[in-house]
């Protein structure tokens, strides 16, 4: 029997080694043994985007990459935003815009958020609708949801 592959990612900030089967899924990996539930399983076919994460500084649905392609990544999950107490400009933002409802789809939303005000600080109308795209909400619409991340490129300035 082959032993498991130990797998090290750099995530929200902290380097952490642990193993995984080759077939676990990044989104296993993070909800199971690391703990981190706020990266939400929706559809497991990639089509929801409720698990969302981001990767070497792009946004990539967790549910679509094995655990071991991420060996060595630089890994943020939704808990890794907040810092020291301080909401993150895209969680305030969406506090403040009320870009949310159930909440589901919210780490999702945020990631995407944040990987795209990363690239673009001062994102238009269609960029923003674009790098949302991959994000499935039932609730709000989307109005709030883009309202929210004009907003939080507002306040990253």
């Amino acid at each position: 029997m082959d032993p498991m592959p130990t797998i090290t990612l750099h995530l929200n900030g902290q380097r952490v080694q642990t193993q995984a089967e080759p077939q676990t899924l990044l989104v296993e990996l993070l909800r199971g043994p690391l703990g981190l539930t706020g990266t939400h399983v929706g559809c497991d076919t990639a089509q929801c985007g409720g698990c969302t994460v981001i990767v070497d500084g792009q946004a990539v649905k967790s549910c679509s990459v094995l655990a071991v392609q991420a060996d060595g990544a630089k890994v943020t999950s939704v808990e890794g935003l907040a810092q020291g107490g301080q909401l993150h400009p895209v969680q305030e933002a969406f506090v403040a815009c009320h870009g949310l409802q159930c909440g589901f789809c919210t780490p999702g939303m945020l990631m995407s958020a944040v990987a795209l005000l990363e690239e673009h600080p001062d994102p238009s109308e269609a960029q923003i609708v674009d790098a949302l795209e991959g994000n499935l909400c039932r609730c709000t619409g989307y109005v709030n949801i883009v309202a929210s991340v004009r907003k939080a490129a507002e306040l990253s300035r």
